[in-house]
């Protein structure tokens, strides 16, 4: 586990980067440009970590769009090997940890720690450090994009969700033989009453919080893919609380190709 040093200067932190983005934001208004590039940003998290909270309300500011070129896609990955020192995460699933383990090797790391901010793919930083954030933002807005489009989107009451996906093609500037699709399908918001462990007596609050993760197909190079989606969501699930992610991710290295997010809605 990684814990930044001082938790106020991460916040004044935070602060900083918002402003360094502001005149950027300004010069795009005037411009008339609504063109974003997305990003998908992966937050590992824990309620039971006492550091974390500080990132979960970075991702929160992420998810907000505070810069201009870029479209965040965000997800909240809650692990779950914090459960066992006294709070159970209510969000959290082996699942997850099992994908930042896979991430922990493609990035050469000796363990796993949070809160752990993944961008595209390509990099990994401590999730409140908005400086690495700013650096792996740019890096990972210079990066060609492959298309993606949701749409159709709807939720019915026998709790299946149905969209429709489309993807460009994989063509060989991307460098891969073959990539993963997959979807993904989040809360737009939670909120605990944290009871026990290192944030015991706190009310905590999270976005995009990832309940299921799903690969619906591979996508080879020179191909794309237009598939229907069909997922079976939890009884007692909300569409208006939910959003569906789809991102395209290479199989080896990891890397994210393209990433597209909609709002679930109820039939």
């Amino acid at each position: 586990m990684r814990i930044p040093v001082v938790s106020v200067m991460v916040v004044l932190s935070i602060g900083a980067w918002m402003l360094t983005f502001a005149p950027q934001r300004l010069h795009s208004a005037d411009a008339g440009s609504n063109v974003r590039t997305p990003l998908l940003v992966e937050l590992f998290t824990s309620e039971g970590c006492s550091s974390c909270p500080l990132a979960d309300r970075f991702l929160e500011t992420l998810d907000g769009q505070p810069i201009p070129r870029a479209e965040m896609i965000v997800l909240s990955e809650h692990v779950d090997y914090w459960n066992h020192i006294g709070w159970k995460d209510p969000y959290s699933a082996s699942f997850y940890s099992q994908r930042q383990g896979a991430y922990a090797k493609r990035f050469g790391l000796d363990s796993v720690y949070t809160p752990q901010m993944v961008v595209d793919g390509i990099s990994e930083f401590v999730g409140s450090s908005s400086g690495e954030a700013d650096k792996a933002f740019r890096k990972a807005l210079s990066a060609s994009k492959l298309p993606l489009r949701l749409s159709s989107i709807s939720a019915d009451a026998s709790n299946i969700l149905r969209a429709h996906l489309e993807t460009g093609a994989l063509n060989s500037s991307f460098g891969a033989q073959e990539a993963d699709v997959y979807v993904a399908v989040a809360l737009n918001r939670a909120e605990s009453q944290v009871l026990a462990g290192e944030n015991s007596g706190h009310r905590l609050s999270h976005v995009s919080v990832v309940k299921s993760l799903t690969k619906i197909g591979t996508l080879k190079q020179g191909q794309v893919l237009t598939q229907d989606v069909h997922l079976t969501l939890e009884p007692g699930s909300d569409p208006r609380n939910l959003r569906l992610i789809a991102f395209v991710q290479e199989t080896r290295q990891r890397r994210v190709f393209g990433a597209a997010s909609m709002p679930v809605s109820a039939r």
